[in-house]
């Protein structure tokens, strides 16, 4: 397959769309953003597309709940559909809001083909506040998921007022028993955060950051790749810059991290 088409979700408050089609373009996909309106009426087909990305923002300016009403909209409308594009092979990514609205839809976490149960939750940061900072995230190798292959330690954006990750006891043995636990915040050396704020900006239990399907085709994070889909993006960029000047090295065909993410995905399809 030549062509991989790539439907980034818009509309109601969602406002990542422009930068997540961007940054799916630099990974070598067809990005085409649709309004959510477009797929409950039946003017854009899911059958387009191999790669669904539910986006950042403040969907229905998460009123009842980060990420709920998009989930019983889609759900009530279109939750067949969704079902089926997953059972095709095709992949799902959730960032941010759209993390928290696959973890409503019950896409994730995902035991089992058929547990659609909403059985996690995304809620009101420890600290109290909006967070805004970037954070370092350890990925699980071990992990069947398809965007983290191949990376170990990454740097990206997080911008969030709900984005602590809970489950009880018995799921969170489940989730580390498949390897579901994708990614986790951890300290810049990489080791664990353990819970230690600003490291893990959250509260989020076990530092998880990201969960994946037991598949590791349906991927929810909080934090944004498409945030970083520059060198400049980052914060330290300029003493990056001088630092890799004085060692003689040249990055500037190097996609950062976050594009690699969604490389990852669009590889993935293609192959």
């Amino acid at each position: 397959m030549s062509d991989v088409n790539v439907l980034v979700l818009t509309g109601y408050g969602l406002n990542c769309d422009h930068e997540t089609a961007y940054a799916f373009e630099l990974a070598g996909a067809r990005a085409v953003r649709v309004h959510i309106n477009s797929l409950i009426d039946g003017s854009a087909n899911l059958d387009n597309f191999q790669i669904l990305v539910f986006i950042g923002g403040f969907g229905w300016g998460d009123d009842h709940g980060a990420g709920v009403i998009q989930a019983v909209r889609m759900k009530t409308n279109i939750g067949r559909q969704l079902i089926e594009f997953v059972d095709k092979g095709n992949l799902v990514l959730g960032i941010c809001n759209g993390f928290q609205a696959l973890v409503n839809l019950g896409l994730l976490p995902g035991l089992t083909p058929n547990d659609h149960r909403r059985s996690v939750a995304l809620t009101f940061n420890d600290c109290g506040n909006f967070r805004d900072q970037w954070v370092t995230l350890k990925v699980n190798p071990a992990s069947a998921c398809i965007f983290t292959r191949g990376i170990e330690l990454a740097e990206l954006p997080v911008r969030h007022g709900e984005g602590k990750f809970f489950a009880d006891e018995a799921m969170l043995v489940e989730l580390r028993r498949n390897n579901q636990v994708a990614i986790q915040y951890a300290l810049p050396s990489g080791e664990p955060a353990n819970g230690r704020f600003p490291f893990n900006p959250n509260g989020s239990v076990d530092d998880i950051a990201g969960i994946c399907d037991a598949t590791g085709r349906i991927f929810g994070l909080m934090p944004h790749p498409e945030g970083y889909n520059h060198p400049t993006n980052h914060p330290d960029w300029t003493r990056r810059k001088e630092i890799d000047r004085r060692r003689g090295v040249s990055r500037q065909r190097d996609f950062p991290v976050g594009v690699r993410i969604l490389q990852n995905g669009v590889e993935y399809v293609r192959c």
